[in-house]
C-alpha cells in the first residue's frame, strides 16, 4: 500500500474532504444551535444568562475535552473512520434528546452527551486530512475542513431559528439531531482509512520519543499556541453564542430576522476568513513557518476595533457589514495554527497532538467563553439592564489582545520545534 498522499486520486481526495466537511458542519450545527434557541429556552425553563452560558460551554466542554485525548490516542492506533462514525451518531443522538429535556439539569446532561460524541469528531479528522493531502496543500485542506465551523454555525442559527418559529425549540433539536444520526452510516461507507504517512528520516533518526506526546508537552511553543488559541476562543465562542441574544435585547430583532441576519453573517464572513487563513498559511508559511502564527495574531488585532464599531451601530445594514470583517478574522487562525500543531510531532502522533491542543483550547475557550459573557452580563444587569450584554461583549474582546501576544511569542520559537 502506498505511503504517500500523492498516491491517492485527486477526485476521491475531494470526495473525502467534502464528507469530512459535512460531518464537521453537523458538529458545529449541533454545538451552536443552542445560541439561537437561548431566548425560547430561557423563557420556558426560567433560566438565567449564567445557566445558559454553562450549558453552552461547560456542559459541553467537560467531556469533550476530557475524552478527546484518550480517543485521539486510540485513533493513532486504530481506525479513525470507525471512531468518527460512532462519534457522529452519539453527538447527533444526544442533540435530539435535548428536545425532550424538561429542566436545566436534563438539558445540561444532554449537552454533556453531545460533548461526549464530539470528542471523537475532530482530532481524528485532522489526522486523516494530513494523510490524505501532501504537505504543500495541508493548510488549505485543513482550512477547507474548517468551513464546517461557519457553515455549521450558520445552519444551526438558521434552521434552529426557523424551526423554532414554525413549531418550537424542541422540534429544532430533534430535527437536526436525527439528520446527523442518518448521516453516520453514509460517512462510514464513503470515507476509507488511508495509509498513515511515515516519519521523515531525520525524525526517525531522532528516536521514537522525539516527536511524541511527551516531547510535545515539553515544548513551550505548544503551550503558547494552545493558550493563544484558547484566549481567542473565549471571545470567539462567547460572542458567537451571545450575539443572537444581543440582537434581540439591544436591537429588538425577532427570532426569524435574527436567524437570517446571523446565519448570513456567519456563512459569508466565516467561510471567507477560514479560506483566507489557509491560503495565507500555505503561501507564507512555506517560506517562513512563523507566519503560521503571525497571520492570526495580526487578524485578532484588526478584528477587535471592528467588533467595537459593529456593536455600537444602530443601523442593521451597517452592523452587518462591520460584523462580516471580524467574523472572518476570528476564524483566520484555523488552517495555519492547526497546521503548525501537526508539525510539532511525528505523523504517528498527530491525532493525539491535535487532541492535546483541543483539550487546552476548548477547556478554556469553550468551557469559559459562553459562561464568562453570561456571568458578566448578569453582574452588570443591575447597572445597565437589557444593555448589560453589550458591555459584557466589550469586556470579552480583551482576550484578542492576549491571544495575539501569545501567538507572537510562539512564532519566535516555532522553527526550532518544527518536525517534518
Amino acid at each position: 500500500m502506498a505511503q504517500d498522499a500523492r498516491a491517492i486520486s485527486g477526485g476521491y481526495r475531494t470526495v473525502v474532504l467534502s464528507v469530512l466537511i459535512l460531518a464537521y458542519t453537523f458538529n458545529f450545527l449541533d454545538r451552536q444551535i443552542l445560541g439561537i434557541l437561548a431566548g425560547p429556552i430561557k423563557a420556558e425553563l426560567g433560566l438565567t444568562d449564567s445557566q445558559l452560558g454553562l450549558m453552552g460551554g461547560l456542559a459541553f466542554a467537560l467531556f469533550y475535552t476530557g475524552l478527546g485525548i484518550p480517543i485521539a490516542w486510540l485513533a493513532d492506533r486504530w481506525s479513525r473512520t470507525w471512531i468518527m462514525t460512532g462519534a457522529l451518531a452519539v453527538w447527533s443522538g444526544f442533540t435530539a434528546l435535548c428536545g425532550l429535556a424538561g429542566g436545566f439539569w436534563q438539558l445540561f446532561l444532554c449537552r454533556m452527551g453531545v460533548g461526549v460524541g464530539e470528542a471523537g469528531g475532530v482530532a481524528p479528522a485532522y489526522s486523516l486530512i494530513s494523510d490524505y493531502f501532501p504537505k504543500a496543500q495541508r493548510a488549505r485542506a485543513l482550512a477547507a475542513y474548517s468551513f464546517g465551523i461557519p457553515i455549521g454555525s450558520a445552519l444551526g442559527i438558521l434552521f434552529g431559528g426557523l424551526i423554532a418559529h414554525a413549531i418550537d425549540w424542541r422540534a429544532a433539536f430533534i430535527t437536526v439531531g436525527l439528520a446527523g444520526v442518518a448521516l453516520a452510516p453514509l460517512f462510514r461507507l464513503i470515507v476509507r482509512e488511508p495509509p498513515r504517512e511515515v516519519a521523515s528520516p531525520a525524525a526517525a533518526e531522532a528516536g521514537p520519543g522525539a516527536g511524541g506526546v511527551a516531547a510535545l508537552l515539553a515544548k513551550p511553543t505548544f503551550w503558547l499556541i494552545s493558550l493563544g488559541a484558547a484566549a481567542s476562543s473565549v471571545c470567539g465562542y462567547g460572542v458567537t453564542f451571545w450575539l443572537p441574544s444581543f440582537f434581540e435585547r439591544s436591537l429588538g430583532m425577532g427570532l426569524v430576522d435574527r436567524s437570517l441576519f446571523l446565519g448570513a453573517m456567519n456563512l459569508v464572513g466565516g467561510v471567507a476568513g477560514v479560506w483566507l487563513g489557509g491560503w495565507l498559511g500555505d503561501k507564507l508559511g512555506r517560506a517562513r513557518p512563523a507566519f503560521y502564527l503571525l497571520t492570526p495574531a495580526v487578524a485578532y488585532l484588526v478584528a477587535l476595533p471592528c467588533f467595537l464599531l459593529a456593536t455600537q451601530s444602530q443601523s442593521l445594514w451597517v452592523a452587518f457589514l462591520l460584523f462580516l470583517v471580524p467574523t472572518g478574522l476570528n476564524l483566520v487562525w484555523l488552517g495555519p495554527v492547526i497546521t503548525a500543531v501537526q508539525h510539532l510531532v511525528t505523523p504517528s502522533h498527530r491525532s493525539t497532538a491535535s487532541a492535546c491542543f483541543l483539550f487546552v483550547n476548548n477547556l478554556i475557550g469553550l468551557g469559559l467563553g459562553t459562561w464568562f459573557f453570561g456571568a458578566v452580563s448578569d453582574a452588570l444587569s443591575p447597572h445597565f439592564g437589557a444593555e448589560s450584554l453589550r458591555y459584557a461583549i466589550y469586556c470579552g474582546l480583551g482576550f484578542y489582545v492576549v491571544a495575539a501576544g501569545l501567538f507572537a511569542l510562539a512564532a519566535r520559537r516555532l522553527v526550532a520545534d518544527w518536525v517534518e
